[in-house]
């Protein structure tokens, strides 16, 4: 088991604003990096240590940009550098502090030309360690090799299908091979688990994530190509693009695309500990081997280990499947970045720790975290076995990284194959909206910049719709409803949708029927719900029910009933956004997961187009 961190929650670093400044050497022309590195949502969202952890302690700090399954084990690994060769020889000493920003998050700030988005500058990064080098690939296109230094890797984990074990085994596990044409060949059959005696089960359900922003849904997405292709090296674009109709039939599986693993499992996770095995919500998990063993420990969103913390396994744990055509794996690289406020000590400082974690002593911690080593002879430990559901001798074919190109070309195939979505934006305008949030802006000004800006995350065949609630208005939807747009798609349309949420701030504002407003666009949405689409609502709401007829229990007993055991070919899943340090939190995560849907914190109401903007990436 991990070894407790000295850190603080991952979540209790606040969002932060972007200030323009230019990087040392990065040359970067806005409009490339954007088309180079994807189309990334318009927000920041670092996490990190409290303040205390950046005293000052007399030497020099090395921050370490890093996604969140290794902040743990870069601790851990940190406390090991102050004691090795390589620190010895600094002419100071050095503290590394792991700060945890999604890979695809510092992409977009390193191509964006500007400071590191964080108000304090201690927490500015020396180093970066993505999972993958295509990310580092990215960066120097997108600006310059100078920017992200030299990255190496230092450890590695496969991306495998985290599986319920009782479902692997329906489909032959541990004995038979299972590919992705297995769970294509299932997403395209209509009788889903019953075509392998599983009726129970109903449709087989893929969780993805987004691949603008995640290694794991950018490695899915590749391993699909090459699936299609029947390759396993040498992808190239025009492979890229004769896999379209494999991948987009494996899409139509896709329940919705998270922002990031950890919030699929920490559903899956609870559900299953409440009995219902998690059969109604998910089939399959594309995701990292790492966060699979996080998963089968009790640490579904591979958050950071607190002292005295007790983790608790899942009552069913999840099987990594290697599919049988081969896996990409998370190369997980580290680098001095060569942007112009890392100083020369930093630099000298990073550029030791980065030799120390290649070294005999670092490699052998990486294990008791769920890493593999570089060198195959480090022996792998308890952890990689059949009791925490991976197979230390997977995977048996090894997919190379392809080519810059070749992502950009998965990536834009991605944005036209992906799911459809048909979602209802449900905006509370009662009273308190009126409040200011410190930036010039209402509660109300933020809400509807925020799904302003959203907007041009879907695509044209994509519907969206969006209502308003409070009392004293009516409109064909129903008492204290407003229809701004009926559920439609969006076509070119986007102009008048900004105007339509223009109108909001000359709407009278009174209470909040939050519960009633559910209701009427849980019914909207579940008489129009289609198989082949992504069918949701983003609810959002800065306080608590106060003019319902309908109570929580019965509203969540009418929306919690497609989500029950075997589900709905067409569920609705509701997001709610808690907005502002008045909404009723607590409501609406069990409305979320009521739902198999994700509630979104927004209790820093200045921030809320950056939760806009998470909240989409779903979609």
């Amino acid at each position: 088991m991990p070894a407790p961190s000295r850190r603080s929650p991952a979540d209790s670093s606040p969002l932060v604003r972007l200030r323009p400044r230019a990087l040392a050497g990065a040359g970067v022309l806005v409009a490339s990096a954007i088309a180079l590195s994807g189309c990334f949502g318009p927000g920041p969202v670092v996490e990190g240590t409290d303040d205390g952890d950046f005293a000052d302690d007399g030497c020099t700090s090395v921050v370490v940009a890093t996604s969140s399954e290794k902040v743990n084990m870069l601790d851990a690994l940190a406390d090991a550098f102050k004691e090795s060769s390589q620190h010895d020889q600094l002419a100071e000493c050095a503290t590394v502090h792991p700060i945890n920003v999604s890979s695809g998050d510092a992409t977009r700030f390193l191509t964006a030309g500007g400071d590191w988005p964080d108000d304090d500058t201690r927490r500015w990064p020396t180093m970066w360690s993505p999972a993958s080098t295509v990310w580092t690939d990215r960066v120097a296109a997108a600006a310059s090799t100078s920017l992200v230094g030299e990255p190496q890797s230092f450890t590695h984990t496969p991306v495998v299908f985290g599986v319920p074990e009782t479902m692997a085994k329906a489909l032959g596990y541990p004995a038979s091979p299972i590919g992705i044409a297995d769970f294509e060949a299932l997403c395209q059959d209509p009788d889903g688990w019953a075509s392998v005696g599983k009726p129970l089960w109903g449709s087989f359900k893929i969780s993805k994530t987004n691949p603008n922003t995640s290694t794991t849904g950018l490695s899915a997405i590749l391993m699909q190509s090459y699936e299609a292709s029947g390759k396993s090296a040498d992808l190239t674009s025009a492979d890229v693009a004769a896999a379209a109709e494999f991948s987009r039939v494996f899409e139509e599986c896709v329940i919705h695309y998270g922002d990031t693993t950890g919030k699929v499992l920490t559903r899956l996770y609870d559900e299953t500990q409440n009995g219902a095995g998690g059969s109604g919500y998910v089939s399959a998990v594309a995701l990292e081997e790492t966060s699979l063993l996080n998963y089968n420990q009790g640490n579904p969103d591979s958050h950071t280990v607190q002292p005295g913390e007790k983790l608790t396994p899942p009552k069913e744990k999840l099987v990594a499947v290697y599919p049988s055509g081969g896996s990409m794996w998370s190369d997980n690289p580290i680098t001095v970045l060569g942007a112009d406020w890392v100083t020369p000590e930093q630099a000298e400082a990073g550029a030791a720790f980065a030799a120390f974690l290649q070294t005999d002593a670092a490699q052998k911690i990486l294990p008791e975290y769920g890493f593999r080593p570089l060198d195959a002879s480090v022996p792998l430990g308890d952890l990689f076995t059949a009791a925490y559901g991976v197979d230390p001798a997977g995977p048996a074919v090894t997919l190379p990284k392809p080519a810059v190109d070749v992502v950009s070309s998965a990536i834009d195939q991605w944005t036209q194959i992906r799911k459809p979505s048909s979602v209802l934006e449900v905006i509370d305008i009662s009273g308190s909206m009126d409040e200011a949030i410190g930036d010039g802006r209402s509660k109300l000004d933020g809400a509807i910049e925020g799904a302003q800006a959203t907007l041009g995350h879907f695509r044209s065949s994509d519907e969206v719709g969006v209502w308003a609630f409070t009392t004293g208005v009516e409109s064909a939807a129903g008492k204290n409803l407003v229809v701004l747009r009926d559920v439609e798609p969006l076509a070119s349309d986007r102009e008048s949708v900004d105007s339509s949420l223009d109108d909001l701030r000359f709407a009278q504002r009174e209470g909040t029927p939050l519960y009633d407003a559910i209701a009427a666009a849980y019914d909207e949405m579940l008489s129009r719900a289609q198989p082949g689409r992504i069918n949701a609502i983003v609810l959002l709401s800065d306080g608590q029910d106060t003019d319902s007829e309908i109570s929580i229990d019965s509203l969540l007993a009418k929306i919690g009933a497609s989500t029950e055991e075997g589900g709905d070919d067409a569920p609705v899943r509701i997001f709610p956004i808690a907005y502002g340090e008045g909404a009723d939190t607590t409501a609406l995560q069990r409305i979320a997961e009521a739902t198999g849907g994700q509630w979104f914190d927004a209790s820093d109401a200045a921030k809320i187009d950056l939760v806009f903007a998470s909240v989409i990436n779903n979609f």
